[in-house]
């Protein structure tokens, strides 16, 4: 039976999952939630997320919610499929990916989400951004980046000389927020922007970019 992800390709969460499977070169069914008619909030969908939120995997009798707990089981049952994005024949490689893995989900998701969100979803809704959250978020963000900075002056991936989760879980947001005048914190940073650059070439990442249309109205 094969996979069956509901989410919608615009959604930084649903790209993370999507992207994961195009780079496991997985066979998978796609399931589009409406989020505009609020789907996503209605009890078929709540019996798959009660937090009511995308995406959500049905694996046969398995369901599962949360983009970053998604991609690790993909990438740990079909670890032999694909590229290996959790380094899963070596045990200190491995950890590096979890330790960074982690870096993203606590560190640079909470200050990148702010500001993607006032540049590119508050117009959306009718609002103006709010420069102040963008500017507190943005010092935030950089000092994450400072970090990566220094870590990439010495490897070319987070986890190592090789790509990985820690990587990919990157992608969506820092996407949007290269559309933003924000942009600006990634591209002073040489390392962080050759970094960058190397993996939203990746073409599991490529393939999805033309559905991620928050900055379309």
């Amino acid at each position: 039976m094969a996979l069956k992800l509901y989410g919608a390709p615009m959604s930084t969460c649903t790209c993370r999952v999507l992207t994961c499977f195009h780079e496991k070169s997985l066979d998978f069914e796609f399931v589009p939630v409406d989020l505009f008619a609020g789907e996503h909030k209605q009890p078929p969908f709540l019996a798959k997320n009660p937090f009511g939120q995308i995406p959500a995997l049905e694996d046969g009798d398995l369901t599962l919610f949360e983009s970053r707990a998604i991609t690790s089981y993909v990438a740990e049952k079909f670890k032999g499929t694909g590229y290996d994005l959790i380094r899963h024949e070596n045990l200190k490689e491995a950890a590096l990916v979890k330790v960074w893995t982690e870096v993203e989900s606590q560190r640079y998701n909470p200050a990148i989400v702010p500001i993607v969100f006032q540049f590119l979803v508050a117009p959306l809704q009718g609002n103006s951004p709010d420069q102040s959250i963008i500017d507190a978020n943005l010092e935030k963000l950089g000092k994450v980046l400072d970090i990566y900075e220094d870590r990439l002056s010495s490897t070319k991936y987070l986890a190592g000389d090789f790509y990985s989760l820690a990587d990919l879980h990157h992608l969506p947001y820092t996407y949007y927020l290269m559309k933003t005048p924000a942009a600006s914190v990634v591209n002073e940073r040489p390392h962080v922007k050759a970094w960058w650059e190397d993996i939203s070439s990746r073409p599991a990442f490529k393939k999805l970019t033309e559905g991620m249309n928050y900055v379309k109205k």
